[in-house]
């Protein structure tokens, strides 16, 4: 027999599980960065930029842009280890991937902790400067929203 006092789904739970995944996540960025940065740094980087468009649930990476100086440049062709926390996973897993398929990881780990939902609706869109002779990423980030104004007159 079911306890009618127990409920079903317990969302308190679900979303501390969540909070904590998301804590756990948050902490594995200054490893990635510093490791990504220093392979960046090593071939002579010196800034990144990665543009990003999202509406209507579906959103993504347009761009990814490096640079020595203010000259283009190509991204290294080694590979650059990151680690993930897969949701309900108690540790990270090690993945070797490309310097631009760590850009994007990083990216869009950045997207999903400071706006989550960035996809959604009318969405958003903007870019991320990687800075690594500075060793910072900055982000400019714009949100679409629809207004409407109502008036209603009575005379």
């Amino acid at each position: 027999m079911t306890d009618a006092t127990q409920p079903a789904i317990d969302m308190a739970a679900i979303m501390q599980r969540f909070s904590q995944w998301e804590a756990d996540a948050a902490k594995l960025v200054p490893e990635n960065k510093a490791r990504l940065f220093a392979c960046l740094a090593s071939a002579g980087i010196t800034l990144v930029t990665v543009t990003f468009d999202g509406y209507g649930d579906s959103g993504q990476i347009e761009d990814v842009a490096a640079f020595i100086g203010d000259q283009p440049a190509e991204l290294p062709g080694s590979t650059v280890e990151v680690k993930r926390l897969d949701h309900g996973a108690d540790q990270p897993v090690a993945n070797h991937l490309s310097p631009s398929e760590a850009i994007e990881d990083l990216a869009y780990d950045l997207l999903r902790q400071t706006h989550c939902g960035w996809e959604n609706n009318d969405g958003a869109y903007g870019e991320f400067t990687f800075d690594v002779t500075a060793g910072t990423i900055t982000l400019d980030y714009n949100e679409r929203f629809t207004s409407s104004e109502n008036y209603a007159h009575d005379w």
